[in-house]
Parts: C-alpha cells; structure tokens; sequence
C-alpha cells in the first residue's frame, strides 16, 4: 500500500458523508503527510471546507496508539499483539459460554470502510448474534426505516448532480448543509439557487445555510423557525393547505392525481388524519406565521421537481420516523419521486456512514439491507459464509448500552466513542466502568470509551490504509493509503481478520481489502456489479446488480422497492417531547454540530487549525432569556438538566428562538450528551437528541483555566 512520495495519492475526505476527493502527498520524514487538492475529483472537483484541509493534521499527532494495552490493577501496560488478542479471544470465549452469545455486543464505525465493518458484522453473527450496530443509530436510524419500509431502500433517492441540475425547490427540514455538508451546499445547492431554484428551510436555529442562501438580489430563501419538536404539525400545515387548495383548484396541480394513483397506496389515510386538523393552532405551537406555512406549501407543491432534504434535526426525535415519513408524505401526494431533481434524501454526517449501513453492521439487516428474519435471504447469505444466522434481530447500540450488567457482559468497540456519543452520558460512563464485564476498544486515539477498556488495539488512520466507502448519494468510493505511521499498529482489517481465524478457524482468512470486497458483493445484491476496478477514480452508485452497470444517479423510476411496487403513504399525528419544560426546567435544549468539528472530536480536536476555529464550547441564548437570566455575551454559565450539567460560554443571539437553548456534542469537557435524554424511537430506537428540558445558572465562578481541554 505504500506509494512513491513524490506522487500524492488520491483518496476520499474522512469527515462528512459528502465524499470529496482530496490527495495527500507523503512527507520526506516517516509520516509526514501534507493536504493537496484534487482538481478533478469526481464529487468535489477541487474545493474543500476547513477540515478537509486540516485532515492530514491527525494523521501523526503525538496522541496516537501505538502498541496494544492490556489494562491490569486499572492501569494500562504496553503488550505484543498475540498477547492482546489472546485476551480478548479468551475474554470472547468465556462470554459466550458462560452468558450466550447475545452476551456480546459489537460496535462498527462510519470512520472505517465498506470492508472492515462488513467483517465486523459477519464476526458477530458468526459468534452467534445479531446484535451488532453503528453511529446511524444515533443519527439516521429513523430516516432509514421511513425510507426503507415507505419507499424500499434506506439512501438518497437522488444524487447531488442531478438534484442541482433539475430541483426547483430545495425544501431543508432539519439539515444545516452549509455546516455539516459544505461543500454540497456551495457546489450543489447554492448553485442551483443561483440558477433559479427556491429554497425552504425549516429550521429551530438560524445558521450558515440560512446566511449562505441569502444572496443579494433574490428572494428565493424562506426560514421556518418552528420550535424544537414540531415538525410534525408544520408538515401538517403544508399537506392540509395542499388537500385544500386541490379541492379549490382540482386542475391546479397541487396534488399529482396519476401518480398516486397508479404509483401510491395510503393516500386516504392521510386524508382523514387530516379531516378535523386546525391549520392555525398547529401553526401557534410550531411559532411559525400560519402564511409563511401556506406559501412555502405553495412553492413545494407548485414547482415541476422539488427536493426534500432531511437531517438530524429530524431524525434524533422519540417520534424520528413519523417526522421522516411525513416527508415523504408530502413527496408522494406531489408526485416527487423517481424522477431527476425531485425525492427525498438524507444528508448522512459521516464519511462512510452510508456504507456502514450498506453493508449490514446493524442489528437487523444483513448486507444490502435485507432482512435478518427473512429466511430467503438469510439461507443465502449463509450458503455463502458456511455457519447459520440467527434469525432473530439483536439490540441496538444504545439498548446494548442499557443492557450492560443485566444480559450484556462484554463489547467490542471499532472506532466508536459512545461514551461521548451516547445520551445521558453519565449514565453510559458509569454502566460501562461499573457494570460492564470486558471491553476491548479498537481505535487510533485513547478516547475517552477507551480509558475504560480492558484491551485497546492500536489500529491506523484513514491516510494509511486502502478500502471503499460510500457517500452519502450512495457512490462507493476507493480510498487509498499513503503509508504506515507508526510500525506496530495494525489496519482494522487486519486484526479483525485474526480474531475471527483466532476464534472460528476459518471463514475470516483475507488477502486485504479487495479480497473482503469480492466477498461482500457476492452477498450484498445492491452491490453486485461492482468491482475495484471499475470503480477507478469515479466510483459507482448503488444499486449496481450487475457488472457493467453504471448504478442509478435517482431511484424508483418506474416502481418502488417494496413487496407491492407501491409507496406507501400514512397519516401522522403529533407526538410532543418525552420531555418538555417546567417549572425546574422552563427551556428547551437542542443540538447540533458546528462546521468546524466532528461529532465526538476524537480527530478533529486534535486539528490544530480546527481547534484555533472552536476552541470550547458554547451555549445559543435568545436575547429576551439573557435578560431574563441576567446573561451577558461572553458569559460562563452553567447549563443543566435532569442527566446532568456542563460549564460552556454563552453567546446571546437572535439565531435561536426564544425559549430555546443550542449546543454541541463535541467537547470532552462539556458535551451535550451529558444532558440528553437517552429515550428512544420505538422502532428505529434513535434517541431524542433534539429536545429536552433544561435550565441555566448563571451565578457561578469564572473558569481560571481558559478553554476546554481536549481529551
């Protein structure tokens, strides 16, 4: 894998889901690596946001892992690998024989590729259970039921260039691209904006995407700032004005009459959900004037192709995959779907978080999304993998954390930080120290899940190693490796590789990535006609069934992937916060990611460039509520709830709704996630992120150390 200095390596972003291409030049020291552009990158051609061009930063930080740890009297002492890896397979054994299989719990991770978290699935299920799972759990796991189960296939519907060159309407619920997804907000939709398309977003907080669309000389940018946890009752809004004004106007347009019938089925449902529905008091509780509502279902429902784009903001609620469905919803009764520059499409946050998912590290599906209690299609994975499947569906991540100490005694984390990632992180911290039997962490950094582990295996980066990943419109991308930083760290591949021959003997035996690859098309059906080869510099969209084909730039041209061929519509109705405020706690706390970092900042704090941008983190207050508190800008403040509390700045702005409170998962030292209510969706079990009740103190004594440390 190792190249010739003197040519830089073409490889993929290892940040955000939209899959920039970037190349990276080695260094005359051993792992000196430098950023350098790729002018002709399929996704990107060229342009990069700030942490990109950061990303070979942490490449050779002083921080990195070295040699395996083996932890003894809670302490960590330095061992060779056949002495970690004979724990951790001993560990493994005595679990499984004292608890069962379901007495592990397996963690993959959207910052490793296709190859090594198809492994760590089929490890899993080869141990005997289903119950292995990753990040989309916390972030798209709802969006990807809707999806899957309205629609067929849990993705993008569309890719970004098609939507750019087709959208009229560009209708953001949820997402804040100009932050999360830069360089698909300046290449793709802002330049369709510039071309003529309206944009809609619908959004608590004002942010870059609200500044980015504002654009001298046009008015075709609408805000909708509802209140957290009302995107139900706008939705509802916008498809009531839409039944209303088709019975006023039958041969307007406002309803695609042909497709839904030919194409739909559920439409009634929707109708009478909505029969006694009132437009003005659900427009009250969003705090959105009921004629912005109404014009901005004017736009969607009157443009010829119109995009929906989702994100966290509507996916990390209790009722995650009712808000999902009600976008799609609205795309069906509009009839726009199956066609360039119309659909709906998450906008996924992590590199390869897509193809995690893709490739069947969640708990009830085996690779290409199909079902594990489906005994057609477990029967033929199996006859390919040799050992039979468990045919019942494991526990998600966050469950698996809630079950640790009762029927969970032992995980096996791959480049996962839950104990930042993860809800009431407390809680989570104090389960997994206290109560939890064996962890094994497998990462490049000392996070904070792994100071609590009891083998960490030092695994390399992005930059050093070769395997595929998918973006988030669905391209499997090659990335390529520079070279090996430090000598006795291993590839993510490599030692699951060996724990799985360690453990089974056979059926984990792989001469690298494109090895793996061969076998995970032969099994995943949505990637079957895919090679390395013909994925080059370009990559593929899935579905690619067989070789030769191109894969599909949009989905669902002439029928969709469910049992019927129908899209499947259903009437939702508003379900509130699991929490809302009181009296203790009169405010609502919502997050989300800044453009600067990512998630749990393992990597990108360690960015001297990112950390110089965001050094610590901070707290959005509405002007009315710091006068209220007695808050001024710059202000250390204390913000509590009923999980626990973190010291973060205060900023007093007009971009959050009064009321309402805005901070970021981030920062070891003061996160989010130490507040957030670790409810979940009852069928995607995503968390509830998004809203829950809290309180701020302000009478509390000025920090002498500066800034939040890194961990």
């Amino acid at each position: 894998m190792a190249s010739n200095a003197e040519e830089p390596v073409k490889t993929i972003c290892p940040y955000c889901g939209v899959g920039c291409g970037i190349r990276v030049r080695e260094g005359e020291e051993r792992g000196e690596m430098s950023f350098m552009p790729w002018g002709d990158a399929p996704v990107n051609e060229g342009s990069v946001c700030i942490k990109g061009g950061a990303a070979t930063q942490v490449v050779d930080h002083e921080d990195r892992l070295t040699d395996p740890l083996i932890k003894e009297d809670g302490e960590f002492r330095e061992a060779t690998w056949d002495e970690a890896l004979s724990r951790v397979v001993d560990e493994m054994e005595s679990i499984r024989e004292e608890h069962g299989p379901d007495g592990m719990g397996f963690f993959g991770s959207s910052k490793t590729f296709n190859e090594e978290n198809y492994l760590i699935q089929k490890l899993a299920r080869r141990y005997g259970t289903n119950q292995v799972d990753n990040c989309t759990r916390m972030c798209h796991a709802s969006t990807v039921w809707a999806l899957r189960t309205s629609l067929g296939m849990g993705a993008m519907t569309n890719s970004m260039a098609d939507l750019e060159d087709s959208a009229d309407v560009l209708w953001i619920q949820g997402a804040n691209p100009g932050e999360q997804h830069p360089i698909a907000n300046s290449q793709y939709f802002r330049q369709a904006v510039l071309e003529g398309a309206t944009v809609i977003q619908v959004d608590p907080h004002a942010n870059k995407t609200t500044e980015s669309f504002d654009i001298p000389g046009t008015d075709r940018h609408m805000h909708l700032q509802l209140k957290p946890g009302t995107d139900i009752p706008l939705l509802n809004v916008v498809l009531k004005t839409i039944l209303e004004r088709h019975e006023e106007e039958p041969d307007a347009g406002w309803i695609d009459e042909a497709f839904v019938d030919e194409r739909t089925k559920g439409f009634d449902h929707l109708r009478e959900t909505l029969e006694g529905f009132d437009k003005e008091a659900a427009a009250e509780e969003c705090g959105v004037p009921l004629e912005d509502i109404e014009l901005a279902a004017e736009k969607y429902a009157m443009a010829n192709d119109a995009a929906i784009f989702t994100g966290m903001g509507m996916s990390q609620h209790s009722c995650g995959v009712d808000n999902v469905q009600n976008e799609i919803n609205l795309a069906l009764i509009t009839g726009n779907l199956g066609k360039p520059g119309a659909g709906v499409n998450p906008l996924r946050g992590q590199n390869n978080v897509q193809g995690t998912c893709d490739v069947g590290a969640m708990p009830n599906v085996l690779p290409g999304y199909q079902l594990v209690d489906d005994d057609e299609a477990r029967e033929s994975v199996e006859e390919v993998w040799g050992f039979e499947i468990p045919s019942e569906p494991g526990l998600t991540n966050v469950e698996i954390s809630h079950a640790i100490g009762d029927t969970v005694h032992g995980l096996y984390v791959m480049g996962e930080n839950p104990i930042m990632s993860e809800p009431d992180g407390n809680q989570t911290e104090r389960r997994f120290e206290e109560e939890l039997g064996f962890l094994v962490v497998q990462d490049i950094f000392m996070t904070e899940t792994a100071e609590l582990a009891d083998v960490v295996l030092p695994a390399t980066t992005w930059a050093e190693r070769g395997g595929t990943v998918t973006n988030t419109d669905r391209r499997v991308q090659r990335m390529r490796g520079v070279h090996k930083v430090h000598e006795n760290t291993r590839h993510d591949l490599e030692i699951l590789s060996e724990v799985g021959t360690r453990l089974f003997g056979e059926g984990f035996e792989f001469d690298g990535p494109e090895d793996v690859f061969e076998e995970l098309r032969e099994v995943c059906p949505i990637m079957h006609g895919m090679t390395y080869d013909a994925l080059g510099e370009e990559g593929i969209h899935w579905p690619c069934y067989e070789e030769g084909d191109e894969g599909d730039s949009y989905l669902y041209e002439d029928s969709f992937e469910t049992e019927d061929g129908l899209g499947r519509i259903e009437g939702v109705v508003h379900q509130e916060p699991k929490e809302t405020p009181d009296e203790e706690y009169p405010l609502v706390l919502t997050t989300a990611r800044l453009e600067e970092h990512y998630n749990t900042g393992t990597m990108s704090r360690r960015s001297p460039t990112l950390s110089r941008q965001e050094p610590e983190n901070f707290v959005d207050v509405h002007p009315n509520d710091a006068e209220r508190y007695g808050i001024e800008d710059g202000d250390k403040v204390r913000l509590r709830s009923r999980r626990g509390e973190i010291t973060v700045r205060a900023d007093v702005t007009e971009a959050i709704k009064e009321g309402v409170v805005w901070t970021t998962p981030h920062f070891a030292a003061a996160s989010a996630n130490r507040l957030t209510n670790d409810v979940l969706d009852e069928r995607a079990k995503i968390p509830e992120y998004k809203a829950a009740a809290a309180e701020i103190d302000v009478e509390i004594e000025p920090d002498d150390d500066g800034a939040a440390a890194d961990d």
